[in-house]
């Protein structure tokens, strides 16, 4: 029986990734190819070759998103953007909905700033009682004066699905910034802390010993 359960545990580390996989990429495939309704009937590819042809609706998107994005980066193409961000901006409630995607956007997409650049390691729900988080912000304004410490701001991703989560608003000297890359935090996350990425010590470690930050060397002497 323990080497029947072995072979069906080594099957399933084989299957499931593969299926996992197959099965997301099928619904990427099948949400972008819902854009093709978006084209006239006559252009539809059951018009035009007979048959659907799966994963043409990723390739639209693909296509519809490179040709926005030269537009957009040409002098007419900024100033036509910046009019159709005006126009939306007047509108009460669309203004704060669409400003707040456009700023979550740039953070996230943008090569620029220290937002979701470090991974940190926080006291979160309660003491000795450990999360990661992304460091979002550290300029926080009244914030940081009603508190009367240097904080930042940080978001804590709820597992699997790192997507939602909470902000927590730090002293800076609680958090423990790690060296893991974002992508290997987000894997560990999204894994329920099953892939945990490899440490290889390249910075002592910082732990909080009585609300002080103690060093400790890589090979923990």
């Amino acid at each position: 029986m323990k080497r029947l359960r072995r072979w069906v545990i080594a099957g399933l580390l084989v299957w499931l990734p593969v299926a996992v996989t197959f099965l997301l990429l099928r619904f990427i495939i099948g949400l972008m190819d819902g854009t093709l309704a978006l084209l006239p009937a006559e252009w539809q590819p059951e018009a035009l070759f007979g048959f659907e042809v799966p994963g043409l609706g990723l390739v639209l998107t693909i296509a519809v998103l490179l040709l926005t994005g030269m537009f957009a980066a040409n002098f007419v193409g900024r100033t036509l953007v910046g009019l159709w961000e005006s126009l939306l901006r007047r509108i009460p409630i669309v203004r704060s909905i669409y400003g707040a995607s456009k700023n979550f956007t740039e953070v996230v997409f943008s090569d620029t700033g220290e937002s979701f650049k470090r991974v940190l390691l926080i006291e979160y729900p309660g003491p000795r009682i450990y999360s990661l988080a992304f460091q979002t912000a550290t300029s926080l304004g009244e914030v940081q004066e009603k508190t009367g410490d240097e904080v930042i701001c940080a978001f804590v991703p709820t597992t699997p699905n790192p997507t939602s989560g909470y902000i927590v608003a730090i002293p800076k000297d609680a958090a423990i910034e790690l060296d893991m890359t974002v992508d290997e935090a987000l894997k560990m996350i999204i894994s329920l802390g099953v892939v945990v990425p490899e440490w290889r010590g390249s910075r002592p470690t910082e732990l909080m010993v009585d609300g002080r930050r103690v060093a400790v060397p890589p090979d923990g002497a």
